[in-house]
């Protein structure tokens, strides 16, 4: 048996290919968004709270009969769409305002306005503690501390009232698009 030369080529490797980095953007040229043109400088753009509004009252027009469904399932499309409150204003045209609440909603209790009601809480606790142990202890008859303890709970309630607060998400919105 004679051994016979092999004449198949050798199979080569070649190295994968590499992906090459995208170039990178020139400092002159705005950056263009995947949806199209960018917005103008002088425009505001969109935030969800902001869209989620619009498209809160376009499905309250839709169940109070003022927009059809096609009419609302178009204005919600481009509601989710829009890029600047600019593009968001239209959507609303033709809808009543919502009647304003009364009174604006107040926003929770900042941190700090937290811990300064809890440390004046504390203290007049404390001191209507002493006034009723001065009331039981003490040589005068028939004292009962109702008139300083009055005053003290109407000044923590008027400090409760007129804390510091965060905003309230009514507050966020820019008049247009309320």
């Amino acid at each position: 048996m004679t051994a016979t030369p092999d004449t198949r080529p050798a199979p080569t490797t070649e190295p994968p290919a590499v992906p090459l980095p995208a170039p990178a953007p020139t400092a002159d040229l705005p950056a263009v968004p995947a949806g199209g043109l960018p917005p103008r400088s002088d425009a505001v753009l969109a935030s969800d709270a902001e869209r989620e509004h619009v498209t809160a009252r376009l499905r309250t027009a839709a169940a109070e009969g003022r927009l059809t469904l096609a009419e609302s399932d178009e204005r919600q499309a481009a509601a989710y769409a829009a890029r600047t409150r600019d593009e968001l204003v239209p959507l609303l045209a033709g809808l009543p305002r919502p009647p304003r609440p009364r009174r604006p909603r107040r926003g929770p209790l900042t941190p700090r306005a937290q811990r300064n009601l809890r440390i004046h809480a504390g203290v007049t606790v404390a001191v209507l503690l002493l006034l009723v142990l001065g009331a039981v202890l003490g040589p005068a008859p028939l004292f009962v501390p109702i008139g300083p303890a009055f005053w003290l709970g109407l000044i923590l309630f008027v400090h409760s009232r007129r804390a510091e607060r965060e905003a309230s998400p009514d507050e966020d919105l820019p008049e247009e698009l309320r």
